[in-house]
């Protein structure tokens, strides 16, 4: 015998209901997107008018090497080849904090690297936090800004300096740091440096290692005893995509960058010091 009428009304009910979910569920993802996108808009723009009003009124001008600038000296010997003897010539980046101050006075430096996106001034706060979802002004934002690690002293210049930001699509704030995987950016060795300035000195970096990796807080340490760095140094180079014929030794000093590539991964660069000028 075939299926009762009543069974059949009551099979039709349940499709109509469970399609009327799916509608309402499908609606109202739909609608989160799209406030999503709009959201995500909004916070670019206010951002990038931000980026703007810092350009416009901080002057950054490049100094020449005097009595104050210090090559920091290398223990291994360099091939006259290496673009590390192009790199000390460079001249370091000045920057005046005087308005940049007077907007936040956590500020705390300015950090620019070639082939990059990335030229901006970089806050601190007392956590690794308030900065994800704040930008320069201190307003809400979820773009964040540039910051650094909340143990580093920049004064001193630790071990490890560290320095967060999102990877935004758009390419503001760390968003251009994807661009150092490519072949393109590796093959330029104007790219392989970064240019630091704060209140107490202007620095030059060499970088040496950039890679991919699963989340993790092993490359996040900022104090060590020597032969704990000379570990972390190796394994920071082992890590490396490309080889830039550079070393890490326990005299010298790292500053790290690091980003998100995806929800899992990070996308991290490191650099070490080989240039320093005191104010």
């Amino acid at each position: 015998m075939g299926e009762s009428m009543n069974s059949k009304k009551y099979k039709l009910k349940i499709r109509n209901i469970t399609f009327s979910i799916l509608i309402l569920i499908f609606t109202i993802g739909f609608f989160i997107s799209v406030y999503n996108i709009i959201k995500w808009k909004l916070d670019n723009d206010k951002i990038n008018k931000q980026i703007d009003k810092i350009y416009n009124n901080v002057e950054i001008n490049e100094t020449i090497d005097d009595n104050y600038t210090k090559i920091i000296e290398q223990t291994d010997q360099i091939q006259k080849s290496n673009p590390y003897w192009d790199f000390i010539k460079m001249n370091l980046i000045d920057v005046d904090f005087k308005k940049l101050k007077s907007i936040n006075s956590s500020t705390k430096g300015w950090i620019k690297i070639n082939g990059t996106n990335i030229n901006y001034p970089f806050v601190q706060d007392n956590d690794n936090e308030y900065y994800l979802n704040h930008s320069f002004d201190k307003s809400y934002n979820k773009a964040g800004w540039v910051f650094l690690d909340y143990r580093n002293n920049i004064k001193l210049i630790d071990k490890n300096t560290i320095i967060y930001a999102h990877s935004r699509l758009d390419n503001t704030m760390f968003g251009s740091l994807k661009k150092i995987l490519k072949n393109s950016w590796y093959d330029n060795p104007n790219n392989h440096v970064i240019r630091m300035s704060t209140e107490h000195h202007n620095t030059l970096w060499q970088i040496f290692s950039i890679y991919i990796i699963n989340t993790t807080n092993d490359y996040i340490k900022v104090s060590f005893d020597n032969k704990e760095f000379k570990d972390f140094g190796q394994m920071l180079l082992e890590r490396s995509k490309y080889n830039f014929n550079t070393s890490i030794n326990e005299d010298d000093k790292i500053l790290t960058l690091s980003t998100c590539y995806n929800k899992t991964k990070k996308v991290v660069m490191h650099a070490k010091l080989i240039k320093i000028k005191n104010k």
